[in-house]
């Protein structure tokens, strides 16, 4: 009896184990799922959108012969180096020389459907290499956005039947569009560009950063190091943690209660988009920067005033540097959720037309959620695809943002 006894429990014993090992097996495979699942997702978006964007980085260009020999421009190089170089190129009748180039080499209606600022790209290119002048040379200029879209196969058969013909002759074709990346907001999306809207965001995080930082920090330390615990620091707290939750767009309200009212001459400037998303960005390092200090060891503190270190001492030359890591992630966290917000900057007039990018930081700007914002409502499907690039463009600056946070956090990371 005793014997059965035993064996009846080893054989439960046996079933508890089999059970719990089939239980961590189950785990482990809804977790390798979960992991799987999301970097599927991931790898989804990201070739989803570079497909889409690999267009948007592309314009459609008319390619032909511009001879400019014989002395057919009257400029000499030495006028090329004043800041009216432009305007003497235009007076020599470089627009003209242009049209008259495209008509000869594509025929009068082809011509017609050059882009109107086309020429400007041929004088920036002869200032930058006044060789150019009276010699002939190959020029691919921007086409219309009619024909640009004809090229994909849309608009009038007339206009379709054109392009198929221009690009037979190897004389229309889509080629990569540098100026993306150097030109501001413009009505034809064969024109646009993103460097002032990026530009925008640059200036908008720094002053996000400038203010939201060092702020939140400090706050994190007050109350965590210094500040007596009563009703005032709890209410404080729960403060903190509610506006940590608050939606984006009540920020923004704020914003353009406040700080347009003591600003307003400054409306859609990056200033006071950025102290706007800096409200918003606050109660995130402020939270996280109390965590962090307070995972700092206590025996850190202890050992520094054993050996004569003031309170101050004590927070800032030991436990502020070993909590610095911790900081900075939740600084990542807080910067990387500014950086997307777009209900906030909407509020404050960051949804302008701007056609130059920012001089300064009260200049009049945009940037790249809203500017995304915008062109996704055009009609126009070559806004699409520029708004795909666009979107690229912004992934590729959070990333780069991240990477220099990320290593400083692991620059400043101490192990105890």
């Amino acid at each position: 009896m005793t014997d059965t006894a035993a064996q009846t429990r080893d054989q439960r014993i046996a079933a508890r184990l089999a059970a719990r090992h089939s239980s961590e097996r189950r785990f482990k495979a809804l977790g390798f799922f979960a992991v799987a699942l999301s970097a599927a997702v991931l790898a989804f978006l990201l070739f989803t959108m570079t497909a889409n964007a690999i267009g948007g980085f592309k314009r459609a260009e008319l390619r032909f012969q511009l001879d400019l020999s014989g002395g057919l421009l009257p400029v000499e190089p030495a006028q090329l180096k004043g800041d009216d170089r432009l305007q003497v190129l235009e007076a020599a009748g470089l627009r003209d020389v242009v049209k008259f180039a495209a008509a000869k080499a594509l025929g009068d209606q082809a011509a017609a459907e050059l882009d109107g600022e086309s020429w400007r790209e041929v004088a920036a290119a002869i200032v930058a290499n006044p060789a150019l002048l009276n010699t002939s040379f190959e020029v691919s200029l921007p086409a219309s956005d009619d024909l640009a879209s004809a090229l994909r196969g849309e608009g009038r058969p007339e206009a379709v039947a054109m392009a198929n013909d221009l690009k037979a002759k190897d004389q229309l074709d889509t080629a990569f569009d540098p100026g993306f990346l150097t030109r501001s907001d413009a009505t034809s999306p064969q024109s646009v560009g993103i460097w002032g809207a990026l530009k925008g965001s640059m200036l908008t995080m720094l002053v996000t950063l400038g203010l939201a930082f060092p702020i939140g920090v400090f706050a994190a330390v007050y109350l965590e190091e210094f500040a007596v615990r009563n009703r005032w620091t709890d209410l404080i707290e729960v403060s903190i943690n509610n506006l940590a939750a608050v939606p984006s767009i009540i920020f923004g309200l704020l914003g353009l209660a406040v700080f347009l009212g003591i600003f307003p001459y400054w409306r859609s400037a990056s200033l006071i988009g950025g102290m706007t998303l800096a409200l918003m960005t606050m109660p995130v390092i402020v939270i996280s920067g109390r965590n962090a200090i307070k995972a700092v060891p206590p025996s850190i503190r202890d050992a520094a005033l054993a050996v004569g270190a003031s309170r101050v001492q004590t927070v800032f030359h030991h436990v502020l540097p070993l909590a610095l890591p911790g900081i900075l992630t939740g600084t990542i966290i807080g910067m990387a959720r500014a950086l997307g917000e777009t209900a906030p900057l909407l509020m404050i007039g960051m949804k302008a037309f701007v056609a130059t990018p920012p001089e300064g930081f009260t200049s009049p700007s945009s940037v790249l959620p809203v500017q995304i914002f915008l062109w996704s409502d055009e009609i126009n499907r070559g806004f699409v695809e520029r708004t795909s690039a666009a979107i690229i463009v912004l992934l590729i600056f959070l990333l780069a943002m991240n990477g220099i946070a990320i290593y400083l956090r692991n620059r400043f990371e101490n192990r105890w």
